[in-house]
């Protein structure tokens, strides 16, 4: 009794998991419509250096405009500026220095969120990456402090040649670098309009950049946060009603002709019409729906219609079937569609002869792409219609 009430249990739980698993009709999809927004951030850099971590930490800020192509892929153009560090430890005292910069440059985004988990307008949270190239414009170097660490570090060498070797990079005056940047950002939606966003970047220059010379790229890391402000409609909605299922073809019988002693120009004419009406009522339809856009192999709930084709061409050994697929012009374009409906033609094909049997000389393939629309309604024609004769 036990084992009879788990495996009663077992069988009630598959059959939830199967309802839950059905698409729900009517259902709203959301389409991505291409927006500009502007962002407004603020936060602290980094400049990489040998002395402590507290003497290089140096406000930030950072204003962008950008477009959002499609829901994974986007632009921008970021301007980042404020204020750069550098220093020396010279014995007991460390000698530092900053100086002014405004860095703009083009970035391109890529939101990872929308790319493997679907675009949908309400996701709380959006996690992306982005890369680009600017220039790097600095000025107001602080020379002073630069000569002093270098008088401080190497006194015989800058009395003899007026420079060191640390800071025979030290620079004045307003100087323009190129720059590549790298960086990720985790946006949490506030509204449809409005987000707050969390950002980190990696920005890479010549060695040139902080006076000193070093053989390497000279390095700066930014943490931003703030706002980012969507202008116009970022999304639209529609609605996809249930498709409607053709009616099941019902089979007529074919009522057997019982011959009479009759003249014979009677029993012939008879005798004709029974054997065409015959011939049209071999004819057995099943039409294959694919209700989703881009789906080529069966599902489930269309697994019965084909195992009846394949019952109908066991009963009659001598009927063969042609399998017609068929794509929406709604979606796709005509190479790709016309690839679709035959692959799903295909699929049908494969099925009667994998798993019933039905040899291969008895099936035609056959595929129409979106050059013909059977049914009135774009989702029907996501179908493959298997006909018998």
């Amino acid at each position: 009794m036990k084992i009879k009430k788990i495996f009663m249990s077992c069988l009630l739980l598959a059959g939830v998991l199967s309802a839950s698993a059905q698409e729900e009709y009517p259902k709203t999809v959301y389409d991505h419509n291409p927006y500009w927004y502007i962002q407004l951030q603020g936060g602290a850099q980094y400049t990489l250096g040998e002395i402590d971590f507290s003497d290089l930490i140096s406000p930030n800020v950072q204003v962008a405009m950008g477009r959002q192509f499609t829901p994974v892929f986007g632009a921008r153009l970021a301007v980042n500026a404020w204020q750069s560090k550098a220093g020396i430890e010279a014995g007991n005292t460390t000698y530092k220095w900053n100086w002014k910069y405004v860095a703009p440059g083009i970035d391109l985004t890529f939101n990872l969120s929308n790319l493997f988990c679907g675009f949908n307008p309400n996701r709380i949270f959006n996690f992306s990456v982005f890369g680009g190239l600017g220039a790097n414009i600095g000025w107001d170097n602080q020379l002073n402090e630069i000569n002093a660490a270098a008088a401080a570090l190497y006194p015989k060498t800058v009395a003899a040649t007026g420079a060191s070797e640390n800071t025979a990079y030290a620079w004045d005056g307003t100087k323009v670098r190129v720059f590549g940047r790298a960086g990720v950002a985790a946006d949490f939606k506030v509204s449809d309009a409005v987000s707050l966003g969390l950002e980190v970047n990696a920005n890479t220059l010549s060695d040139r950049y902080n006076s000193k010379k070093a053989g390497n790229w000279d390095w700066y890391f930014n943490a931003l946060a703030g706002l980012k402000i969507n202008l116009g409609k970022t999304y639209s909605t529609r609605t996809i009603e249930a498709p409607k299922v053709p009616e099941k073809v019902i089979e007529r019988v074919i009522e057997r002709v019982v011959e009479k002693p009759v003249p014979q120009q009677v029993v012939e004419p008879t005798r004709a019409v029974a054997e065409k009406k015959e011939v049209e009522d071999t004819k057995f339809r099943r039409d294959i729906f694919y209700l989703k856009p881009g789906k080529t192999w069966i599902d489930k709930s269309e697994y019965h219609k084909v195992k009846e084709v394949a019952d109908y061409m066991k009963e009659h050994p001598n009927c063969t079937v042609e399998v017609t697929g068929y794509a929406d012009r709604g979606t796709g374009n005509p190479k790709i569609n016309n690839n679709l409906s035959q692959r799903r033609a295909q699929a049908v094909a494969n099925m009667l002869i994998r798993n019933y049997g039905i040899k291969k000389n008895r099936i035609k393939v056959d595929f129409k792409g979106d050059t013909i629309q059977p049914f009135a309604k774009e989702i029907e024609n996501r179908v493959a219609i298997a006909i018998c004769d």
